[in-house]
């Protein structure tokens, strides 16, 4: 039976155009998705929009459209840039599709039942960019403490959650589970805020329309967290819990943006325990990107836009710069000085100059032809366990999300790769006809040692694996046997490869 895999990006607001802070999140997604079915996992990936609430409906009454044909429209620059950027997601969930409304009326009725929904009044200071509501003291001047925007006094009827009641279970599950919530400082950030009291939650409102409609009281629409959140489950077809539920669920990973943390390590699990259902194994934020040290907004004109990036770039080079130049977790700064850099001397100099070179010398020396290798020596053993060793590093790694530490394993095998070439020396080996078994062990050590990198790096960059893999004579595609020494078959044509990476001028960018 083969082991299941599930991995969830947020679902992203219709409201927004796609940024490099979607593609960031989106892309780690699918580099542990590619890793795991690499490995010969099952996995479900999922992404997809959120597209109700009271911004939606504002915005498609400003530009003379209903909120639905905002949403049709605006979910396809979604994914039209996940094409774009490689991902190979197994659903895209939208929260306007029957599936998404049936499993969340189902929910809400469920834990209605269970006496954990009541009907009351609500009344605080609301923010209606940030659909949040805020007491007197979280304002700044009366303004949203996260956004600076100016909020209103609301008092209207709502249907409540008791999470007050939720917050010693989940605390105990806080502390017992330490991998729940990650990086660490997140963890410790959650405690505190748990710690402090949780409040019941409002989960309706009365305000405006575009939402799924309270079971048993239309007047009332569900409020945007309870709706969204739940589509991990109703992707996975809840409220059926066999199938695909009863495989892939709890998730194994939910990756998410720190700014919606609490609604995903604190709002999240109370609705499933109240519900009896299992709780995610682990939500993960990552930092946020700030462009050339500012942070990105729209009057500074400098958000980053993905679609531009990989026109300028190519792909590969966007989704390996953007996992390799920040650990992920932290915040990071993008730069087209860092990115061009990282394109120059490890993509160019380093990968693509290690491949040239010595599908190059196996063209001069053998004709392209893969030689058996003869007796090891010590530098030929050692760059063949430096290649193993690899292949459990960035196992632990990506166990643990460190997708910046994995490359960087991947690089140093390259790195000797170069060094074990300018070590031996193949063409002072050419020279001389008794080495001809020598140089056949150096160029067999040289070529296999790459067949496993490309195997490796296909998860973070596929397109590359292939012209690799192509170059060193491999038309299939990876696979777990794969990872293991001496796959590459003596016998084997080899191609003299072309630059994988060209070269960028720095001064013209």
């Amino acid at each position: 039976m083969s082991r299941a895999f599930y991995v969830t990006t947020p679902i992203y607001y219709v409201n927004d155009v796609p940024h490099i802070g979607h593609a960031y999140t989106t892309l780690a997604a699918d580099v542990l998705a590619r890793y795991k079915r690499l490995k010969g996992f099952e996995v479900f990936f999922l992404t997809g929009t959120d597209e109700h609430g009271q911004k939606v409906e504002k915005a498609a009454n400003a530009a003379g459209e209903t909120p639905q044909e905002l949403a049709d429209r605006v979910m396809k620059r979604f994914q039209a840039l996940w094409e774009k950027l490689d991902i190979s997601y197994t659903d895209f969930i939208r929260t306007t599709q029957e599936r998404h409304k049936k499993g969340v009326a189902d929910l809400f009725t469920k834990v209605m039942g269970k006496g954990d929904i009541y009907l009351g009044e609500y009344e605080d200071w609301y923010c209606t960019p940030c659909e949040t509501f805020w007491t007197e003291t979280q304002l700044i001047d009366y303004k949203c403490p996260d956004c600076n925007r100016p909020t209103e006094k609301l008092k209207e009827e709502s249907y409540f959650f008791r999470m007050s009641k939720y917050q010693e279970q989940l605390l105990a599950h806080i502390e017992a589970n330490p991998d729940f919530i990650q990086p660490k400082s997140r963890r410790n950030e959650i405690i505190s805020f748990v710690r402090e009291g949780l409040r019941d939650l409002s989960v309706s409102r009365t305000t405006f329309t575009w939402g799924i409609p309270v079971p048993g009281n239309d007047k009332h629409v569900i409020y945007v967290w309870f709706d969204a959140l739940t589509n991990y489950i109703t992707a996975l077809g809840y409220p059926d819990e066999s199938g695909n539920f009863s495989k892939f669920w709890p998730v194994d990973a939910h990756l998410i943006g720190k700014d919606i943390l609490r609604f995903h390590a604190v709002y999240w699990p109370t609705f499933l325990m109240a519900a009896g259902l299992p709780v995610p194994k682990k939500v993960f934020a990552h930092g946020w990107w700030t462009v050339e040290g500012q942070k990105m907004s729209k009057s500074l004109q400098n958000v980053v836009e993905p679609n531009m990036l990989i026109d300028k770039y190519g792909v590969d080079a966007i989704r390996y710069f953007l996992l390799r130049e920040v650990p992920f977790g932290l915040d990071g700064d993008f730069s087209h000085t860092a990115l061009v850099h990282r394109i120059n001397s490890d993509l160019a100099n380093d990968l693509g100059n290690l491949l040239n070179r010595s599908t190059a010398m196996v063209n001069k020396y053998f004709g392209g032809v893969v030689q058996a290798p003869g007796v090891f020596n010590e530098i030929d053993s050692i760059y063949r366990e430096k290649t193993e060793e690899m292949v459990r590093q960035v196992d632990a790694h990506l166990d643990e999300l460190a997708f910046s530490k994995a490359l960087q394993s991947i690089w140093e095998v390259v790195s000797a790769g170069n060094k074990y070439i300018d070590e031996t020396a193949p063409w002072t080996l050419a020279k001389d006809e008794a080495q001809k078994d020598r140089l056949a062990t150096v160029m067999y050590c040289l070529l296999e040692s790459q067949r496993i990198v490309y195997f490796i790096i296909s998860a973070f960059m596929p397109q590359t694996t292939v012209k690799g893999l192509g170059y060193l004579g491999w038309n299939e595609a990876p696979d777990e046997n794969g990872l293991r020494w001496g796959g590459l078959k003596p016998g084997t044509q080899v191609i003299k490869a072309e630059a994988l990476f060209p070269r960028i001028e720095e001064k013209a960018e």
